[in-house]
């Protein structure tokens, strides 16, 4: 299947970035409240993809997305939903506590989704580009090349830099990873705004998301968190079908393992996000 690409222009007024909503209705009930407060338009909530995931309501989600308007590009799950793909497309390792939690978490997405929810998904594009702050913008999932790659603050450099060499980028949103970071270099930076389905292995049940400002054509980003009814997201995955450790970590802000995480971010752990 080729690449979509969906170029929004030239957008006015502030943004909200946000990633992975893992099929949490209760993070995005609260973020969409907060657009709301903040008199961001629909159209400038843009979303790096995995709408559906961990969490125990897929098909109201993807429902009360499409409902608000929102912009979001695929991520690996989206795809492989999409594809009725036997499995989430995360690149987890075989036989890994992630990769059999997959095997709970996505079947039960698969099972939840309506047609209405699947085509919905077909209509969402693999990277959207625009323009801010005098700045060229891509959205990426994963990164430009591969929905699955995992990308952290501590990847090299050199890693990111052909991202931007080949969509012609001075900002690269990404999602995939779970975790909040910024790493500007060369005049570019890569923002990742963080999930806001699952908490960021910091500690805290809150989940993070970024507002954009435009500032006298200077191009501000600010980091955030969000407070959300995790007590209920945690106790609807308590359903005996879901992973029992996914719920607990909603509460209590830590993951069950590190296994994707570099040694930098493993280390953290507990202990807050450095941004």
């Amino acid at each position: 299947m080729g690449q979509k690409i969906e170029n929004l222009g030239k957008i006015p007024g502030k943004i909200i970035l946000f990633g992975g909503i893992y099929s949490n209705l209760q993070a995005l009930e609260a973020l969409k409240q907060i657009s709301e407060k903040e008199n961001i338009a629909p159209e400038n909530c843009i979303c790096t993809g995995d709408i559906v995931g961990y969490c125990a309501q897929p098909e109201e989600t993807v429902q009360l997305f499409k409902l608000w308007g929102a912009k979001s590009i695929v991520g690996n799950v989206e795809i492989q939903l999409r594809e009725n793909a036997q499995d989430c497309g995360c690149e987890f390792k075989e036989g890994s506590r992630c990769d059999g939690f997959s095997q709970l978490w996505y079947p039960y997405a698969q099972s939840k989704l309506s047609e209405n929810s699947l085509e919905f998904l077909k209509t969402l594009p693999n990277h959207i580009n625009f323009q801010y702050a005098g700045k060229n913008i891509t959205v990426v999932h994963g990164s430009y090349f591969n929905v699955s790659e995992f990308i952290f603050k501590s990847t090299d450099w050199e890693v990111k830099k052909p991202n931007f060499d080949a969509t012609d980028s001075d900002v690269l949103i990404a999602g995939h990873c779970g975790l909040p970071f910024y790493h500007q270099e060369e005049n570019k930076l890569w923002l990742n705004p963080g999930v806001i389905g699952m908490p960021a292995n910091d500690g805290n049940p809150n989940v993070w998301y970024v507002i954009l400002e435009d500032s006298n054509d200077l191009f501000n980003f600010t980091h955030h968190t969000l407070n959300y009814n995790f007590k209920l997201t945690s106790k609807l995955m308590q359903n005996g079908l879901l992973p029992e450790e996914y719920s607990r970590t909603i509460v209590t802000g830590i993951w069950d393992n590190t296994e994707i995480l570099p040694t930098f971010e493993s280390g953290l752990q507990g202990f807050g996000i450095q941004l």
